[in-house]
């Protein structure tokens, strides 16, 4: 399959190579056309006047070779008019007239006469020599030398001589006009007196001015309709040329902005980037993002999201410089730069300013924009001197700036972040997590880990939670805060639901079985599970598989799960109840909307979120929130929990304001099933010693140094997002 780059530059070739080449070759056919026309032209007329000129030369030969010698030869061949010389075997002249301008050198000319093929030998003039004999024994007319003859006077007057022996004679002075016709000179020779002697005859070849009128007319119309065939060819490569240049160009338009599109940032981005005077500067691959822009699109229209993104295109277009940067729009509200960068801190600088600039498009909104950025280092040789990229992998760069800008995904918030090797560490672990997750199920390398929920007030246990950790051959011991997050974007937190639920019904099956007392345990279900509409059904099968009453299965939701589908959520609630199970809302508090989804919802147990205990308590403002929180839990006849509890002043509170179960370090952190086993058998909480009171926990090479919340086999993006939080 061809890349695009592949297919830019087919279409570049084609369109341009193309005409040019046939432009080229027309060029050459045209030009062949004209000299060989001109050439058959001239070579004809030579041929003719030639072969008249060998006829007369040959008729003085015969004649000469008929009559007598001396005075007598001279006057019979006088009378043809023509100059010429006899030489005897040893180059002696016998016979003369006129100046003997021939050259040395012999040449044979091919004739046509009587339509025979017949060959006369022949010497050029040393004068006047403006004829050259061709390879195919063809005489041909040297055209220079022929044009400065042409410009000459060196035939408007002529001196005849006669020798007749040894004896000169001038008879006289003629001067002949040449006004409408020009004389070329060629020796013709002939061997007479049975080879004792050899006549030399100067032929004049006449080219009349209808000769040169014919031979004028045909060059310029063969010219002329070479000139024409060359424009109309010329007109056709320019078209094409021009074709060319708008396909370029509709193949770079971004149909939205109406600016450059992706394929522009990759090809000429990469041209940018490996120029040689580019090699001293670092440069910075970005990935610009307009942070809600479908609900910006949703609240207005497409139409007006589409302008909006104009506007960034026309803001960017005055901060980016055209001669060393470029930008170009990429999918969505993306946007796609490659920036100098000097200094990593200035380029940040710059950015920033950049978004707040972009914030301000609209008096009547606030837009936020999040960047990603990957740096090109300068290029060294081994000697370290800076050299020339060669060659950038601009898809992989600004993969890179889309990876840094993807960590910001979770906030709405405008920022900028820089690919380092943190981001890339953190790539890998999501790459091993994944290619690991599949063999950990079906290896059942998660295990189940439980934290008991007691009674503040009895110190007995009422309940427990259940929670996930990771014990992996190859990745080692995972905590939650490492795997869960990842899980719940690709999907896989479902089959992790599924696996808890399973085991811990076979766990309270078979702690029922050996005749322990069993408590509820809560068993956390993911948001993106309540998308499936048979989700109860589900859960209902599993614990009826195990053999597990239903009523010691709690199922647990965070508070963010109430934010979708509403009516699904509570058809699927409904369900549960009517099945016998009992369901809770965990992190109540940490959301916006929790006294409104109280409303709705027909919950069973509320479980007050970690974050009520911390901080500073010296205006006792959360100690009141968290009472009255209880009070409204008891008043919707619901019971409730709170978690992350660590000290006894905590415990003496909440047992006082009528908390129902307390879930935290303070009396046990989360352990395996086995010793959750032991707490079963006992029955009871043992409480925290006074030096532990107040210390956070510590790594016990089981939880690694996250908190004693949010831990649970699948939260929600909220609550993992704690999660990750205490335990980086």
């Amino acid at each position: 399959m061809k890349t695009k780059k592949q297919i830019y530059k087919e279409i570049k070739r084609k369109r341009i190579v193309g005409p040019i080449i046939f432009f080229i070759l027309m060029m050459a056919v045209v030009g062949v056309g004209v000299y060989f026309s001109v050439k058959y032209f001239v070579s004809y007329t030579l041929d003719n006047k030639m072969t008249t000129e060998y006829e007369n030369a040959e008729n003085m030969a015969e004649i000469y070779d008929a009559g007598g010698e001396g005075r007598d030869a001279f006057k019979l061949l006088d009378k043809f008019g023509r100059s010429f010389f006899v030489v005897d075997q040893s180059g002696k002249v016998v016979l003369q007239k006129g100046e003997n301008t021939s050259g040395t050198e012999a040449k044979k000319v091919e004739l046509k006469i009587f339509d025979s093929e017949e060959y006369a030998t022949v010497y050029t003039d040393t004068e006047l020599n403006v004829l050259d004999v061709d390879k195919d024994n063809k005489l041909t007319l040297n055209y220079k030398k022929f044009a400065k003859y042409l410009e000459s006077e060196e035939y408007e007057s002529k001196h005849i001589h006669v020798r007749i022996g040894d004896e000169d004679l001038e008879i006289e002075n003629l001067e002949e006009e040449y006004d409408d016709y020009v004389d070329i000179p060629i020796w013709i020779s002939f061997s007479v007196k049975n080879g004792q002697e050899t006549l030399f005859v100067q032929g004049m070849l006449h080219i009349s001015e209808k000769d040169l009128l014919a031979f004028v007319i045909i060059v310029i119309t063969i010219t002329v309709i070479a000139l024409i065939t060359m424009v109309l060819l010329l007109t056709r490569a320019i078209a094409g040329i021009h074709r060319q240049k708008k396909t370029i160009n509709f193949f770079f338009t971004d149909t939205v902005t109406g600016g450059r599109n992706w394929m522009y940032f990759i090809l000429r981005g990469e041209q940018l980037l490996c120029r040689g005077k580019n090699k001293n500067s670092k440069y910075a691959v970005v990935s610009l993002d307009l942070k809600k822009y479908r609900n910006y699109c949703l609240c207005h229209s497409v139409a007006e999201g589409e302008k909006l993104l104009r506007n960034v295109h026309d803001l960017l277009s005055t901060e980016v410089d055209k001669k060393s940067e470029l930008f170009a729009h990429g999918e969505s509200s993306n946007f796609a730069l490659i920036l100098r960068c000097d200094d990593e801190d200035r380029l940040k600088m710059r950015l920033y300013e950049l978004i707040r600039k972009l914030e301000k498009l609209d008096n009547d909104h606030r837009f936020n924009f999040q960047a990603g950025v990957s740096v090109l280092d300068i290029i060294t040789n081994d000697k370290g001197r800076i050299v020339r990229r060669k060659s950038v992998n601009l898809d992989e760069e600004y993969n890179k700036a889309l990876s840094a800008r993807e960590s910001l995904a979770e906030s709405d918030e405008s920022g900028v972040v820089i690919f380092g090797d943190k981001l890339v560490e953190e790539e890998r672990w999501l790459d091993q997590v994944q290619e690991h997750q599949e063999k950990a199920l079906n290896m059942e390398e998660f295990e189940v880990y439980y934290q008991p929920k007691y009674d503040p007030r009895s110190k007995e246990l009422r309940g427990a939670e259940a929670l996930i950790r990771w014990q992996s051959p190859e990745l080692g011991f995972v905590s939650p805060g490492r795997f869960i997050p990842i899980f719940e974007k690709n999907g896989f937190i479902t089959n992790i639901d599924h696996y808890m639920i399973s085991h811990v019904a076979a766990d309270q099956k078979r702690w029922m079985d050996d005749g322990l007392k069993c408590v509820p345990v809560s068993v956390n279900v993911s948001r993106a599970h309540f998308a499936e509409e048979d989700l109860a059904e589900q859960i209902r099968d599993m614990i009826d598989k195990a053999g597990t009453p239903h009523n010691l299965i709690e199922i647990e939701l965070t508070e963010s799960a109430f934010f979708d589908d509403k009516k699904a959520m509570v058809n699927t609630i409904n369900k549960l109840k009517e099945y016998g199970f009992a369901v809770s809302m965990d992190d109540f508090g940490s959301g916006y909307s929790s006294l409104n989804s109280l409303k709705d919802m027909p919950l069973d147990v509320l479980k007050l979120d970690a974050e009520f205990f911390r901080g500073d308590e010296s205006d006792g403002r959360g100690r009141i929130v968290v009472s009255e929180a209880i009070k409204l839990a008891q008043s919707l006849n619901m019971r409730t929990v709170a978690e992350g509890v660590e000290i006894k002043e905590q415990v003496d509170f909440l047992a006082s304001e009528g908390c129902d179960m307390i879930q935290g370090y303070y009396f046990a952190k989360p352990m395996p099933k086995n010793d959750y086993r032991n707490r079963m058998e006992t029955g009871r909480a043992v409480e925290a010693t006074e030096d532990k009171k107040t210390e956070k926990p510590v790594n016990d090479g089981v939880d690694k140094t996250e908190e004693p919340v949010n831990d649970s086999a699948n939260k929600t993006e909220e609550a993992t997002d704690e999660t990750v939080k205490d335990t980086e």
